[in-house]
């Protein structure tokens, strides 16, 4: 049996440092080649060596590898921000199942960027909040048992990090630790994730590795979207 090999080398680190410092189209062109050796390809297989994994949790789990549904875009939408970078010096690997109409569910997910690596779970109230799975599924879950923030608090509080956001103003803030069942009403979004070490990124194990977060944060997708 050959032996397995790690998906990406610490180069990955090196290119979002160096696109992080030479944000620029110019500078984007020059490296295309790079971008695509040391980020695309190598996040096309974790895809591939998660897939089973994922399909083994919920076979209804969106693996088909498409730009976009299960990797993060690099290109920013700059039309209306402040900044002017054209382009995220970062990289998501990231799995829903889909739902009805416009309803964007929560997402399991992997991220790489110069200065971390990040596993777990996330959701956003999208496209309106009355509109998304935060508010027509979690919402009616959490009447029947107000216990269930806690329970999930519970069983994950000691291993993964948690922070949500709500809106003061029409703007963002964000808010570290465990949603309450009285913050619910105001949430827009909720991470729960894991850090990792550099060096584990740059492991054979990754793939097995983010495996387990899945498997740990997936009742969190369930309790929000399905």
């Amino acid at each position: 049996m050959a032996e397995a090999k790690p998906i990406f080398t610490s180069e990955i680190f090196r290119f979002f440092a160096d696109l992080k410092k030479h944000n620029k189209k110019a500078w984007m062109d020059a490296n295309r080649e790079r971008y695509r050796e040391t980020v695309t390809k190598p996040f096309r297989r974790l895809l591939e060596a998660l897939s089973p994994a994922l399909l083994k949790l919920d076979p209804n789990f969106d693996v088909a590898a498409r730009g976009g549904t299960n990797f993060s875009r690099i290109n920013r939408d700059i039309r209306f921000a402040k900044d002017k970078t054209p382009y995220r010096a970062q990289m998501y690997v990231k799995f829903g199942v889909p739902l009805a109409g416009e309803m964007e569910g929560g997402e399991l997910y992997l991220g790489v960027s110069a200065e971390t690596v990040t596993a777990g779970f996330r959701i956003y109230a999208v496209p309106k909040r009355k509109l998304s799975p935060i508010a027509l599924v979690a919402e009616p879950k959490l009447a029947a048992n107000p216990k269930a923030l806690a329970q999930q608090r519970n069983r994950l509080g000691k291993k993964y990090d948690s922070y949500w956001y709500s809106t003061v103003k029409g703007e963002w803030r964000k808010n570290a630790g465990w949603p309450a069942v009285e913050d619910w009403p105001k949430l827009q979004a909720w991470i729960v994730r894991k850090k990792l070490r550099k060096s584990d990124a740059t492991r054979a194990s990754l793939p097995a590795d983010a495996a387990k977060v899945f498997r740990d944060v997936y009742p969190l997708l369930q309790f929000t979207s399905l």
